[in-house]
């Protein structure tokens, strides 16, 4: 029997994905979660095979999240997701993840996957390991990188000065700059965008 946690904060999709996954015979879903923080707890507490996480998770992400577990129990990830960007495949399997699929995937597809990665192999979906062959390179400096990860927070100038050990004029300038890079308004969206294309 292979054991799993599932976790998605969408109630809904998740509590349709582990009801499907449960009717398959050799598997059974020992806990859910609905954020990131509350998978790395459970996965503690119930010690799963494989755990199946939603990349945007909050209040960090499911790489955060798969991370966590990684880094305590030799539980296998398999991380899914509605946007799957190629530099965040790299960080994945980087930190150790076993498998990265679309949430377009069917759950018997996914039962499928699950058994091939219990099995000691990985799966990424051919659709974003062939984008990752063709990815664009980050645009923006360390240093903007730095301050952006520190925005999606959504600390203010003054706080992510604090953190980034940089005056608040500096931060703001870039800021502004990567914005202008990624064409967008806000440092939020920024942020945003620069996290979906995996660079922070």
């Amino acid at each position: 029997m292979i054991r799993l946690l599932i976790a998605d904060d969408e109630d809904l999709l998740r509590s349709a994905l582990a009801a499907l996954l449960a009717l398959e015979p050799d598997l059974t879903v020992v806990a859910e979660a609905s954020t990131s923080t509350d998978a790395v707890r459970l996965a503690r507490e119930h010690r799963p095979d494989i755990a199946v996480l939603d990349l945007e998770m909050p209040p960090t992400d499911g790489l955060r999240a798969a991370e966590g577990i990684r880094a305590e129990l030799p539980t296998r990830i398999v991380l899914v997701t509605r946007h799957a960007r190629p530099a965040v495949l790299r960080r994945a399997l980087a930190a150790g993840v076993r498998g990265f699929v679309p949430k377009t995937t069917p759950a018997a597809r996914l039962a499928e996957i699950i058994r091939d990665i219990a099995g000691g192999r990985r799966y990424v979906d051919p659709d974003i390991a062939a984008s990752a062959l063709t990815e664009d390179d980050c645009p923006l400096t360390d240093r903007e990188l730095q301050v952006l990860r520190a925005a999606r927070t959504g600390a203010s100038i003054a706080e992510i000065a604090t953190e980034v050990h940089l005056a608040p004029g500096t931060v703001r300038n870039y800021l502004s700059a990567a914005m202008s890079k990624l064409g967008t308004p806000t440092r939020h969206a920024a942020a945003h965008r620069a996290w979906e294309q995996g660079w922070i």
